[in-house]
């Protein structure tokens, strides 16, 4: 098993940045794949970016790439995901979670963090 704990959230003016942290414990984390998600209140569950286990491969949802970059240390275990120009609509609960290959969706992550808060003002 492995244990996600996110960190980084908060609020923030539209058009600025933060860097999300989700470390991680227990089985050796460059064994997962890490995948970040998002939820709005009201809304389902929406695959923002993941990364494979190496951190070579790196993959986003169409909405979010160029202003957002997954990352991974895994002599640290842990994935970053850092948010520029952030816009209203990014506002959400964001979650780190891993399984053994990238995936969209969230159905098919095995092991999930307890969530962040990120809150956009305009």
């Amino acid at each position: 098993q492995v244990q996600l704990v996110e960190s980084g959230g908060g609020l923030v003016q539209a058009g600025g940045s933060l860097r999300l942290s989700c470390a991680a414990s227990g089985r050796t984390f460059s064994s997962y794949a890490m995948g970040w998600f998002r939820q709005a209140p009201g809304k389902e569950r929406q695959f923002v970016a993941g990364i494979s286990r190496s951190g070579v491969g790196t993959y986003y949802s169409d909405s979010m790439k160029g202003r957002f970059t997954i990352s991974r240390d895994n002599a640290k275990n842990t994935v970053y995901l850092q948010m520029n120009n952030l816009k209203p609509e990014d506002a959400a609960v964001y979650y780190c979670a891993a399984r053994l290959l990238v995936s969209q969706y969230a159905s098919q992550y095995s092991y999930w963090g307890q969530g962040t808060q990120v809150t956009v003002s305009s």
